[in-house]
């Protein structure tokens, strides 16, 4: 059999396999798919026979590589046909009976159709580099989604490599001995504290492993998600772990609207436990525990609150440095609370360009409105929730109204299609039985007349 050389196949094969963390095998299926479209560049520019070919024209053909000898072939399934129409598809039963007389029409066999060492050609040589370029590349996308795609929502410990525009390009690791992967951290990702320099290290969360053959780092990290947050108080509280103390909802703005505000988390802990605190378990003795967490995060603050099902209570918490003197469910429904404090409280109870209340209101789900004490009035803002509260139960009547119209509409509109239908179809049976029975000329009746007639 013949064979195209490859000199330094071998060494071809280890280098590209350690450079770019691919087994040899997966180099090998990338090297031999190029090799073929290469192949199929060659047929092109000799334009043999067949100057149309089609994308599942070579379908039948396959490359052989020989590591051993470093060199290909290129092999061709062929059917056994008694007249040859299509010769790299087909191949004639006399011809190959004067090597296997027992072969029979229909069969299939494997040729070698490998072209001279010189035939190659240089074009064809430019399409396999290119292709084999393309096919290493999605080899290891494709790898790298079946080692990262079951971590998605988990935290890994990233290295930083470079910077590109205002991305962080980073290294990560999937486990220990595990060689590492690019990942992007966007701009929004980022936390204003961090100081990313060449090789500084830190915990970023996988938030997406993306697909496709797109360019850059596939996979794509975060320091402002707030699943970070729930881990770092996860690994260093053990009540958490050992699912005594519970995270219940968690509320973060790590990237503030505005840089005189900045990054801050709520978190909202539980217990079933009546002797142990869920607040003090997460801060720790002295705030030791919280302190990790803080400083992980380069300063920002955090403030632990205990859930409670009673929703007066929870915003109350919510709330908390400041001190609430009375919460208002306004509205149940829509779940809008009027939350009283004094007037030394407020700036304390709505923070810094509205951060606090902004977070409480994400953490409970509550639209809240701070008010006041001293100047609430219980009669006027009665009166306001009351005509609210009419308007939308009108606004509710309404379109319930609209839609049972609606449905009526829908309803009168069937039936008179049904009505239409019954009636074409009544048509068709008139006709269908009573067909026309006119006569010929010899006065004899037509096969209508005669199938009408028979008893």
């Amino acid at each position: 059999m013949s064979m195209v050389t490859l000199p330094g196949l071998r060494d071809m094969i280890e280098n590209i396999s350690r450079e770019r963390n691919l087994p040899k095998l997966a180099v090998q299926a990338a090297l031999r798919e190029a090799l073929l479209k290469g192949y199929e560049r060659y047929r092109r520019t000799q334009r043999m026979e067949n100057p149309g070919f089609d994308d599942e024209y070579f379908s039948n053909f396959e490359v052989e590589l020989d590591v051993e000898e470093e060199g290909f072939r290129v092999l061709a399934t062929k059917t056994i046909v008694e007249e040859v129409s299509n010769p790299d598809h087909e191949i004639s039963l006399q011809e190959v009976r004067e090597v296997a007389e027992e072969a029979q029409p229909g069969q299939e066999v494997v040729l070698d159709v490998t072209p001279d060492q010189g035939e190659f050609g240089r074009m064809a040589a430019i399409q396999t580099k290119q292709v084999l370029a393309q096919k290493l590349r999605d080899q290891q996308r494709k790898l790298v989604q079946e080692e990262f795609q079951d971590l998605e929502g988990t935290v890994l410990q990233a290295r930083v490599l470079r910077f590109e525009r205002q991305s962080v390009i980073m290294a990560v690791s999937s486990g220990f001995g595990q060689p590492e992967v690019e990942a992007e951290l966007l701009k929004r990702d980022q936390l204003p504290n961090d100081n990313y320099r060449a090789n500084a290290t830190f915990k970023v969360l996988l938030k997406k492993v993306s697909e496709g053959s797109h360019r850059g780092p596939q996979l794509l990290v975060s320091r402002a998600d707030a699943g970070l947050v729930v881990y770092l108080f996860a690994n260093e509280v053990p009540e958490i772990e050992d699912e005594i103390v519970r995270i219940v909802a968690v509320a973060r703005e790590a990237n503030p609207p505005s840089r005189f505000v900045g990054p801050r988390t709520k978190i909202a802990v539980d217990t079933l436990e009546r002797d142990v605190d869920p607040v003090g378990a997460c801060i720790g003795a002295r705030g030791s525990r919280i302190q990790v967490v803080v400083n992980e995060l380069r300063g920002e603050k955090i403030d632990v609150i205990r859930w409670s099902p009673d929703p007066a209570t929870y915003i109350a918490n919510a709330l908390s440095p400041a001190r609430v003197d009375e919460v208002r469910l306004v509205d149940p429904e829509g779940r809008q609370a009027h939350v009283l404090v004094a007037e030394d409280q407020l700036s304390l109870a709505i923070g810094k360009e509205g951060q606090n209340v902004r977070l409480a209101a994400r953490l409970t789900g509550w639209k809240i409105d701070i008010k006041d004490s001293a100047k609430y009035d219980y009669e006027a803002e009665n009166s306001k929730i009351a005509a609210a509260l009419e308007e939308r139960r009108q606004a509710q009547q309404t379109a319930q109204a609209e839609a049972s119209d609606e449905k009526i509409e829908e309803e009168e509109l069937d039936s008179d299609l049904e009505s239409d239908l019954e009636e074409d179809t009544d048509e068709s049976l008139i006709e269908e039985k009573i067909p026309f029975s006119g006569a010929s000329a010899d006065g004899s009746g037509t096969e209508s007349d005669a199938a009408l007639k028979r008893p």
